[in-house]
């Protein structure tokens, strides 16, 4: 593995062979080691600026289209066939204290090579490289296929820890919903359902990629490679199926919170209502005696203060017994 560094970019050079090599070389040296040597040899770039990019995409004669899609960034995941080697977008998933983030990684496949582009913070690359490298021995009869493979197969299992997280939580958010619901909660799980939203963009398109190695459409592989990348295919398919269930039962839980705030407005409704009805019972008596007629006849009577009074109390009494009864209150 060689570890070059020019200006931002990180070069990880994983040779395919036996003995594991590790070599530091420049970027117009890359396309010479490659070709130099018999075995399969992966290219991983970190980081690279617009200028690097295009330095290594003249170095190996990659098409400009090419170069200019891996320099534009995200981008629908897709696979490109030129002259003797194949573009590829795919994502990797990463799972955060604010949702869920994507990250694209560029891959350009040729007959004895294999050159990634990312971004950093996507741990599954290094891992994979590690793995690669350590079992480069046993791998020496396998051709880019294979290390494709590898890469396309890591990335695509590190989409079920994310699905957990989510899947975490919306059984949190709906235990929330069934104690009560809150508005607070619906922000959460359209955060959740945008994060599949997003997922479910990605891996759409990333079928298409593996239909096209999985019916050979790629000269590049042969019979060996496409058992490896028909399992892909079906993690694919279970991702899809996940996603589809989680935002099932996300659209549930929205509904049940939904109708459960809804719920809890009406509570209160009912409450202030049979709150109000109260008032204007005791408020009609309090008006009533409070009329300044001069031939009213409980105006010169004794005890008509306490009769008011005591009538309002006996108002509101049954009226709050009646609420209660009927649970308004």
């Amino acid at each position: 593995m060689a570890g070059a560094r020019e200006g931002r970019a990180v070069f990880s050079v994983i040779l395919h062979n036996a003995k594991g090599d590790r070599v530091d070389v420049p970027i117009d040296g890359l396309s010479d080691l490659v070709h130099a040597k018999q075995a399969v040899t992966w290219i991983d770039v970190t980081d690279a600026s617009p200028a690097q990019v295009t330095r290594i995409g003249e170095e190996f004669g990659f098409h400009p289209l090419a170069i200019e899609d891996t320099i534009a960034g995200e981008l629908r995941p897709k696979i490109e066939q030129y002259d003797g080697y194949h573009f590829i977008i795919f994502y990797g998933l990463t799972a955060a204290a604010d949702g869920c983030h994507s990250h694209i990684v560029d891959i350009f496949v040729g007959n004895c090579y294999m050159i990634t582009f990312h971004g950093s913070g996507l741990p599954v690359i290094a891992e994979t490289a590690e793995r690669w490298r350590v079992n480069a021995a046993a791998m020496q009869d396998k051709g880019p296929g294979f290390l494709l493979y590898s890469l396309l197969d890591a990335l695509v299992d590190g989409y079920f820890p994310v699905l957990d997280a989510i899947a975490d939580q919306a059984e949190d958010l709906e235990e929330e919903v069934l104690r009560g619901g809150q508005p607070l909660v619906q922000a959460e799980i359209l955060r959740l359902r945008r994060d599949l939203l997003m997922i479910r963009r990605v891996t759409g398109p990333e079928r298409d990629i593996l239909n096209v190695l999985v019916r050979r459409d790629a000269p590049l592989f042969g019979e060996k490679e496409v058992v490896y990348f028909q399992d892909i295919y079906d993690h694919l398919l279970r991702v899809t199926d996940t996603v589809d269930i989680y935002r099932d039962m996300l659209s549930s839980v929205l509904d049940a919170n939904l109708s459960m705030v809804s719920y809890t407005l009406n509570v209160v409704v009912k409450r202030l209502t049979a709150s109000s009805i109260i008032l204007m019972s005791i408020t009609l008596v309090a008006g009533i005696y409070g009329m300044n007629f001069v031939y009213m006849p409980e105006l010169d009577w004794r005890f008509g203060y306490p009769f008011a009074i005591g009538l309002m109390a006996v108002i509101a009494a049954i009226e709050i017994a009646i609420f209660r009864r009927i649970d308004w209150l």
